[in-house]
């Protein structure tokens, strides 16, 4: 198990025809050889796994990657549910440079994003 820095931006879209590198999150996971998420080695390392949102002109949002009920979140606020926003089957996927995420945000849209980089986390 490593701790990987994953970048992802927002994917072509009908709100963003080109993608946009200015919409996306930074977030650290911890992946296994096959770079799927480790949910064990997160047990471990979940105060590692911080995660970065950036939206053009929004104010940034820092939070914690947590695992609630049966699925991945990122959370902004323990103490608030309204700000949590869920993967697709984030435990499913292989991270790597080039593949797609889909994270429904707190406006309740379900967006897709490409994973530009993902590096190991010193």
């Amino acid at each position: 198990m490593t701790l990987y820095r994953v970048r992802m931006q927002a994917a072509r879209s009908e709100e963003f025809p080109e993608g946009s590198p200015a919409h996306g999150y930074d977030f650290v996971v911890p992946l296994d050889k096959d770079m799927r998420l480790d949910p064990d080695a997160w047990k471990n390392h979940s105060k590692d796994c911080r995660v970065h949102r950036f939206w053009g002109d929004e104010p940034d949002q820092r939070g914690l990657l947590r695992h609630i009920g049966r699925g991945w979140v990122f959370d902004y606020d323990e103490e608030e549910t309204d700000d949590n926003e869920p993967f697709f089957k984030l435990d499913r996927h292989e991270i790597r440079q080039g593949e797609y995420l889909s994270v429904t945000e707190q406006d309740g849209e379900t967006r897709t994003f490409l994973i530009v980089h993902v590096k190991p986390f010193s």
